[in-house]
């Protein structure tokens, strides 16, 4: 189930030219000609639930599909995840029977209940985490029959007899079983939790599964426990759960690492770039929290993430990056117009040596570098510290002329490279000094 490093670049790209997305709602899908069976999994109706919609973008950023369909929603509440909150319009889970019409999540529950009444979709994934440890008796604070974590949770047993996948106990159970030969730890063990919703759970008849199986779709929620002591574990078992459903499904698929709570770590801390209006490349390792005098337009910006769950915010005019629930970085923005005709190549000095790079590019230095003057632009080097200098094209500059607070690193190696032409922003490189 692994791949080589060529073909994962190529997926990340097909991923990020790929990505479908509305104003409130991000549908990523891969697909397969002339298949008939798709998965939805849906990550993020709860905002404080991290092991879903990380594992949700795990999916579709790692993983490639080879027959049959997969849909994903990654981050289905995004502003909740934002803020960490589990609805900051209330418990978006508890509004598919009836929603108010000022009720501000109404827009994305209607656009979600007609993705998964698609007649495309076969099954339905809502991945959560939940409190404790689900046991049928009762074994303490966290291990009880209240407890939601480690379950495959269905509403009923069954579907009407015609419905593929509509035999929703015995899917379950079958999951279950495949789960629990690859526990991380003996307690962790997966159970089924078919709350019975028609009879016996009124909260849950105003739920996201319900509406599915209400309408015929067989649909199951994936609850990794909050009390698994990291992230990794969590989405570890989500993915686990996740690659059953999709076994059952006769799903086919590659990933390009091996599923263990160490390789998922290692994911985990990799947030990818951020392109904003294809001028300027952000590549989130190691940045640092804040980073001033970004030259972007005063309104229309388009800001680009290679990982799904990458978002903006503005706030007190500045943009905060998130990453899910996470914040990357604060971008204090400098306004500037976008110059027509820029130059798309331009020629550096790199070590007394001549070289082109496209613009975005990153360039790598050992002792100083020369961007070669020429009179359709001007360079501007973030921090260098002359200052009798308008154009900064056409000087040897090494890194103890930068000052290492405009670092673009919190190590304090890569610094900006802009170029304008007649005052307007054209685009932005990155200098890295090894």
């Amino acid at each position: 189930m692994y791949k080589t490093a060529a073909l994962y670049k190529f997926f990340i790209f097909f991923i990020a030219v790929n990505l479908f997305a509305s104003e409130d709602i991000q549908l990523i899908k891969k697909e397969n000609p002339d298949a008939n069976t798709t998965l939805l999994v849906i990550g993020g109706i709860h905002g404080d639930e991290p092991g879903g919609y990380f594992a949700a973008s795990i999916l579709a950023t790692h993983y490639t599909i080879t027959s049959q369909n997969l849909w994903i929603v990654p981050n289905l509440n995004k502003a909740s995840i934002q803020a960490n909150q589990r609805g900051i319009h209330g418990d978006m889970n508890r509004k598919f029977s009836t929603i108010k019409n000022n009720d501000k999540d109404k827009e994305i529950v209607q656009k979600i209940k007609q993705i998964i009444l698609s007649k495309k979709v076969s099954l339905v994934l809502n991945l959560h985490d939940g409190n404790g440890f689900y046991r049928k008796k009762n074994r303490g604070n966290i291990f009880n029959p209240n407890s939601w974590g480690q379950t495959c949770v269905i509403d009923q047993c069954k579907l009407n007899e015609e419905q593929a996948f509509g035999n929703l106990n015995n899917i379950a159970l079958q999951v279950k079983k495949n789960i629990n030969k690859k526990l991380l730890k003996e307690h962790h063990v997966f159970d089924v939790k078919n709350t019975k919703t028609k009879f016996h759970d009124e909260a849950m008849r105003h739920s996201l599964t319900y509406f599915a199986v209400t309408n015929n779709k067989p649909a199951f929620a994936i609850e990794s426990s909050k009390h698994l002591p990291s992230l990794s574990k969590k989405v570890f078992y989500q993915l686990l759960a996740i690659e059953e459903f999709m076994k059952i499904m006769n799903i086919t698929f590659q990933r390009n690492f091996e599923l263990s709570a160490k390789q998922i770590n290692k994911i985990l801390k990799d947030y990818g770039t951020l392109e904003i209006n294809n001028k300027i490349l952000l590549n989130f390792d190691n940045i640092k929290k804040n980073l001033s005098y970004i030259p972007i337009k005063s309104t229309g910006n388009r800001f680009d993430f290679s990982n799904p769950l990458g978002s903006i915010k503005k706030i007190n005019g500045n943009y905060v990056v998130y990453m899910g629930n996470k914040k990357v970085t604060t971008l204090r923005p400098q306004y500037f117009e976008i110059a027509k005709r820029c130059p798309r190549e331009f020629d550096v000095k790199i070590d007394g040596k001549l070289f082109s790079f496209k613009e975005t590019s990153d360039f790598f230095v050992k002792d100083d570098f020369n961007i070669v003057k020429n009179g359709d632009f001007r360079v501007n080097v973030i921090g260098y510290k002359s200052k009798n200098h308008i154009n900064e094209a056409g000087i040897d500059i090494n890194l103890s002329e930068i000052d290492k607070l405009f670092s673009v690193d919190r190590s304090h190696k890569i610094y900006r490279v802009e170029f304008y032409k007649d005052d307007k922003f054209c685009s932005m490189s990155m200098v890295h000094f090894k």
